[in-house]
């Protein structure tokens, strides 16, 4: 079970749209996003959506668009916009003229840099198949570090969370980050959240709790532009979004329109059973029509993934990950290392790549087989670097250098870490990031 914090003071409300602004000021993303800050302690974090087509069209670079919807939890928001946090979602990225990457991840932001881990077990983790999916962090029983569970599932832990302090207002951001918005087209996306509280309950956050950011302006709404009095903002350089609730933080609706389509794929099976606890059928029911509800209608599903961990049977099958490339031949490992050296910001020349077969323990924790039809199906490229980067997210930190690495046949992410050089000149409230050795 979770343990309660120490005894004091509880958080006090706020929206925080300070801190939310901040956050989400980079200029080469662009955000629709809603950050929200509960009265009180918060010690999980839930969030659930639909897995919609996100489709490209054919203009850009590799790396030049991608598009991600995530669940990101500040367990301590005295860092201020980099603050140490935890996030999990939904992530695809252009790798092509006409391939594509999809699936889930998460990432930690640590005092010692930064780690990023696909997510390939699961229900179709790399299809977008329309169904409802779920993405929550836990805080463990003791200590200061959180469980990452996708549909239902352990996935990771993190190992760099800071202390939180009684008093202390966690935040919860939800929504839609793009980059590229001219090649990127997504459909809308229904981000409903929750948060659990010390009590163990599950709760809505108020919407007077909750603030929002849309960088790339409302469609249709007036630009404001005193020459130009009718311009609005259109497609593709606009978000739909929306609170659904006024008085509580119901749902987010956000949307990025452009000139693709994509369809969804066929639906998944369901499972029957009983399983640590948790009806199965009854589980795959809610997760279908009301997955939000799930951890107060399914008989034992809170408690499941506050202990067990491992709740859902369905999510336990691993499915193949698609992908639209051809193969892993020379240029494609050549494409892998030119997208890398785009997606850190460095130099082609600065980085090392090897492509390599993992040992079968290694090749089970990046989610690949080596039973695959296709040798290359087993294979990983690594890129590694020591040059100065600003990482994934390009949010304004500095790194001494990364290591990724990357399915040789589909070209997906499958792990990224990041070492921080300093804090930012700005940050004058936090210590210097640690050079530790990378951590896979």
């Amino acid at each position: 079970m979770v343990l309660p914090l120490a005894t004091a003071s509880p958080a006090s409300a706020s929206a925080p749209v300070q801190s939310c602004n901040e956050t989400h000021q980079a200029r080469i993303f662009f955000w629709a996003v809603a950050c929200t800050q509960p009265g009180q302690p918060v010690i999980g974090a839930f969030g659930t959506w639909r897995n919609v087509p996100i489709a490209f069209g054919s203009g850009g670079d590799a790396g030049s668009a991608q598009a991600s919807n995530y669940l990101r939890m500040v367990p301590n928001t005295e860092g201020g916009m980099f603050a140490n946090s935890i996030e999990v979602g939904l992530y695809a990225e252009k790798t092509g003229p006409t391939t594509s990457t999809y699936g889930p991840q998460w990432t930690e932001l640590g005092n010692s840099g930064g780690k990023t881990k696909a997510i390939t077990a699961g229900i179709n983790p790399a299809v977008a198949d329309n169904m409802n999916h779920t993405y929550m962090t836990v805080r463990q029983a003791s200590g200061d570090q959180w469980d990452v569970l996708y549909d239902f599932n352990w996935v990771g832990s993190t190992t760099d969370q800071l202390k939180v302090p009684r008093g202390n207002s966690n935040r919860i951001d939800i929504g839609l980050e793009v980059m590229g918005p001219q090649h990127v087209t997504v459909p809308e996306i229904a981000n409903r959240v929750q948060f659990m509280a010390e009590n163990k309950a599950w709760s809505r956050a108020a919407t007077g709790d909750t603030a929002q950011v849309t960088t790339l302006g409302i469609c249709g709404q007036s630009k404001g532009l005193p020459s130009d009095p009718t311009a609005v903002y259109t497609a593709p350089y606009c978000f739909n979004a929306k609170l659904t609730d006024a008085t509580k933080f119901t749902q987010w609706t956000v949307s990025k329109p452009g000139t693709t389509t994509s369809q969804a794929s066929p639906l998944p099976p369901r499972s029957t059973g009983t399983f640590n606890g948790v009806d199965q059928k009854a589980l795959s029911r809610c997760l279908a029509t009301d997955p939000d509800a799930c951890l107060t209608s399914v008989p034992g599903l809170s408690t499941c993934v506050q202990t067990a961990k491992v709740c859902n049977t369905a999510a336990l099958q691993s499915a193949p990950r698609s992908s639209a490339r051809a193969g892993s031949g020379p240029g494609e490992v050549a494409d892998i290392g030119a997208r890398a050296a785009a997606s850190f910001g460095v130099a082609q020349n600065t980085v090392r790549v090897t492509t390599r077969t993992p040992a079968p323990g290694a090749a089970a924790m990046l989610g690949l087989s080596l039973q695959s039809p296709a040798a290359s199906d087993a294979n990983v490229v690594t890129v590694e670097s020591s040059a100065p980067n600003h990482g994934l997210e390009q949010r304004g930190l500095s790194f001494e250098g990364f290591r990724a690495t990357y399915s040789a046949s589909t070209g997906q992410l499958l792990t990224a870490c990041c070492r921080c050089a300093a804090p930012d000149r700005h940050r004058r409230d936090r210590p210097a990031h640690s050079r530790g050795a990378f951590r896979a």
